[in-house]
């Protein structure tokens, strides 16, 4: 299939694959008559590519997940190693979005009339000594 066809069928603009062929994200397809032609095995490779970004993966990670490693290395091998990581960071993006919550709680149960009070309020409960 033709790389609009392509691109249609996975839900994406054709400039969209043409960026993961340019990133090494998709490998780049056969040509025939000068023309990408994409096959069945196209929508495997994109998939894992969308299930890395949904994961939070960067491209750059993406790309390593793709290309970082020996070919000999196990799917399941490049999958733990990058998840690792990755884990720890949504560890921390987690640990801060709770702590905005919690804050964001506390700020429901603010009493202050103006800003101002408001403000001097919470210098005095930030900068404490």
């Amino acid at each position: 299939m033709t790389v609009g066809e392509f691109a249609r069928r996975a839900g994406l603009r054709a400039s969209a694959v043409r960026y993961y062929e340019r990133l090494g994200l998709l490998p780049p397809p056969p040509r025939r008559n000068g023309r990408r032609v994409y096959g069945p095995e196209a929508f495997a490779h994109l998939a894992v590519v969308r299930v890395a970004r949904e994961c939070g993966f960067t491209l750059e990670e993406t790309r390593r997940l793709l290309r970082g490693f020996s070919p000999k290395t196990a799917a399941s091998a490049r999958w733990r190693a990058l998840a690792e990581s990755k884990l720890t960071e949504m560890d921390a993006v987690i640990a801060r979005a709770q702590a905005m919550k919690d804050l964001l709680h506390r700020l429901q149960g603010c009493q202050c009339d103006t800003l101002a009070e408001c403000g001097e309020r919470l210098r005095r409960h930030l900068y404490a000594s």
